[in-house]
């Protein structure tokens, strides 16, 4: 699933983090807790291996200070890792950690290399209670601080869902706007024609003749469908029957994403902070004349296909090839962050602004997601999925959980 974020900024993590403010006192260490790391790692220098017959307060002593051995930093295209303890990882003891189950299974269907014990015994590991998944993941793996290339570890994260959208099969009163299957001839030309030329050249209009999977009511529609990447139909049949069904993502037009939001900001038509998702439809319907020029701002075209839909509870399937996880998958930068890669998150969320620190799985990727502490959040489907999504832009502090050497 290649998706685009809604929000008007797409500026990668550097240029976000400029702007953070309200996380900037957490990244200083207090006097005490440098001090309490230092005395640490002396003990687990000079300790011996724990003992397994020693009492079980002895061995999570020796669990502790083993976490805080230190571990020599990665070097990622994008990004630096850097190993940290676990108390470094705010809120790390009060997330709902066996909700990460599931999630990382069907990453371990497709697991990153390094990863095969681990997903191994993480098969054999279901029904653990919260804390004891937060110790299965403490004993196989050690905790790293993602940063920029310069060195700074304050980034953005959005957010994004699967929209579900009412379509026709075949084009009808109140549905006339198709989405498309990949033209025959999409691979002969790169980049292949822009969006405003699909809808006004006649040589690219051609192209997509016969090629319409379904006809929704809204232009915005088509244009959300494509944003994020996939979606759920439900879908009346020429007969007048009906059924849900998948659109998922099958490939584009190889041109530029322009956020529609950012056209709107630029023109002066909504303030920076005004262009979610819902400011973009009410600004369409005060302006149905200027659709067109809302639609042809962004260039990029995505293209899809039809999937069954046998079980609803399944997210679509991200760039890993592993289907998403509502509130438990991301989508990141992979030259930051492998997929298939756990993440512990220190961020806000978009409506409540309260914290939201858990763990979740790197699983996909978009068009907008780059850098180093970057990330889409997947929200899930549904009406609160999309109006947390709509809204969702945050400032971001990430940790990698990487396998133990």
């Amino acid at each position: 699933m290649v998706h685009q974020t809604i929000n008007a900024s797409s500026a990668s993590a550097p240029t976000a983090s400029s702007k953070i403010t309200h996380m900037s006192t957490d990244f200083r260490y207090s006097l005490v807790g440098l001090c309490a790391a230092i005395l640490g790692l002396l003990a687990a220098c000079s300790s011996s291996p724990p003992d397994a017959s020693a009492p079980a307060a002895d061995q999570a002593v020796a669990r502790s200070d083993a976490a805080l051995r230190p571990a020599a930093p990665v070097a990622r295209t994008k990004s630096r890792w850097i190993p940290v303890a676990w108390t470094d990882l705010p809120g790390w003891d009060s997330d709902r950690t066996a909700e990460l189950w599931p999630a990382l299974l069907r990453g371990c269907e497709r697991p990153a290399p390094g990863w095969g014990d681990v997903c191994a015994q993480a098969r054999s590991a279901a029904g653990l209670s919260d804390a004891a998944a937060r110790d299965w993941l403490m004993q196989r793996l050690q905790p790293h601080r993602v940063e920029a290339l310069d060195g700074n570890a304050e980034g953005l994260i959005t957010g994004y869902f699967e929209p579900l959208v009412e379509a026709s099969r075949m084009p009808r009163k109140g549905f006339a706007f198709a989405v498309h299957t990949p033209p025959a001839d999409l691979a002969t030309r790169k980049p292949y024609w822009t969006r405003q030329q699909l809808d006004t050249v006649s040589a690219a209009q051609a192209s997509l003749r016969g090629r319409e999977l379904a006809f929704v009511a809204d232009p915005l529609d088509a244009l959300l469908l494509q944003i994020q990447g996939s979606g759920r139909l439900r879908l009346t049949e020429a007969d007048g029957s009906r059924k849900l069904v998948r659109l998922a993502f099958a490939g584009h037009n190889d041109q530029p994403y322009k956020s529609v939001g950012r056209w709107l900001i630029e023109q002066g038509e909504l303030k920076a902070d005004q262009a979610p998702w819902p400011a973009i439809r009410a600004w369409a319907q005060l302006n149905p004349l200027r659709v067109n020029e809302l639609l042809w701002s962004n260039p990029r075209v995505v293209f899809f296909r039809e999937e069954a839909l046998p079980d609803p509870q399944l997210g679509p399937r991200g760039a890993q090839a592993a289907p998403l996880t509502p509130q438990r998958s991301i989508a990141v930068d992979p030259q930051s962050i492998p997929y298939g890669t756990p993440v512990w998150l220190d961020t806000t969320e978009p409506l409540s602004n309260t914290a939201l620190r858990r763990v979740v799985m790197a699983q996909d990727t978009g068009g907008a997601i780059t850098g180093a502490v970057r990330a889409d959040y997947f929200w899930g489907w549904g009406d609160e999925a999309e109006a947390q999504a709509g809204r969702m832009k945050q400032n971001l502090r990430m940790w990698v959980l990487w396998p133990k050497s």
